[in-house]
């Protein structure tokens, strides 16, 4: 039937034109952001999952921060309590050095100088072992925690070491000396045991550095692991969007053409009239 009122063929050809530059608008946003759910007006279940695992994402690398926080201040009671099993090492030279009987006054003195000098270097080396606020070699600090899970609920505590004079592990009076044969005889034992105890404690902070490593590898592995998952929910394949642009561009220009067809059907009516 022929109408001037009713173009059935152009309505149908807006139509679909309409449904081409629809999907044409969705492809060049996949191309240009190279998503394909960009927000949740694309796919509102899927922007949901990748927005939660997202989150996810986030809390593990807050998680990261933290063990990397952690594992520094270890490091430094580390590098403190090496120091001072290496100062014991010395001190206990000295001490059985100064035990001799035959020493003269003169060298008594120099060995029980240089065993004053090392002591108090302990004493130093424990109190600027800090890292980020942490001191864990001074009895400042009983443990250190570390977050272990992106929820923040589950962590990681590693135990503290007073390596600190007169203490648990360094059994070393602050006012020890070696000045006389008797003195440094009793201080022989005194230092063994004292290194003895900073060793254990020192294979104890490694034991606790380790877990920590363990665990931000872990930690590293899934927030890769979640990343890639994100990826395969909201990427565009830029090889298929590319494809189907062309498609789509074609499909456009023929739905062009074939509008300005349908609109020129009415004419049709005038030739009726000549």
């Amino acid at each position: 039937m022929l109408s001037v009122n009713t173009n059935t063929g152009a309505m149908i050809a807006l139509e679909y034109l309409n449904t081409t530059n629809a999907q044409l608008q969705a492809t060049q946003n996949a191309v240009s952001t190279g998503l394909k759910v960009a927000n949740a007006k694309d796919d509102g279940a899927t922007y949901a999952i990748a927005q939660d695992m997202r989150g996810d994402v986030a809390g593990y690398s807050a998680v990261t921060d933290s063990l990397n926080r952690s594992m520094s201040a270890l490091d430094v009671g580390l590098s403190a309590g090496q120091s001072i099993s290496d100062l014991l090492i010395q001190m206990k030279q000295k001490a059985i050095a100064a035990s001799d009987q035959s020493l003269d006054t003169a060298s008594r003195n120099a060995l029980n100088a240089d065993f004053t000098a090392l002591r108090d270097q302990i004493t130093s080396i424990t109190q600027n072992a800090i890292f980020n606020g942490f001191n864990l070699v001074d009895g400042s600090t009983t443990q250190i925690t570390a977050l272990a899970s992106s929820d923040g609920v589950h962590k990681i505590t590693v135990a503290a070491e007073n390596m600190s004079l007169s203490g648990s592990v360094v059994t070393i009076a602050a006012t020890g000396t070696v000045s006389t044969e008797s003195k440094a005889s009793a201080m022989i034992a005194t230092v063994e045991t004292s290194l003895t105890n900073v060793n254990t404690a020192l294979a104890k902070m490694s034991a606790g550095s380790a877990k920590l490593s363990v665990q931000a590898t872990f930690v590293q592995k899934l927030s890769d692991t979640l990343t890639a998952g994100i990826g395969n929910l909201v990427d565009a394949n830029m090889a298929t969007e590319s494809a189907m642009l062309t498609s789509l561009q074609t499909k456009q220009q023929l739905g062009v053409q074939a509008l300005s067809i349908a609109n020129q059907s009415p004419q049709i009516v005038l030739s009726l009239f000549r």
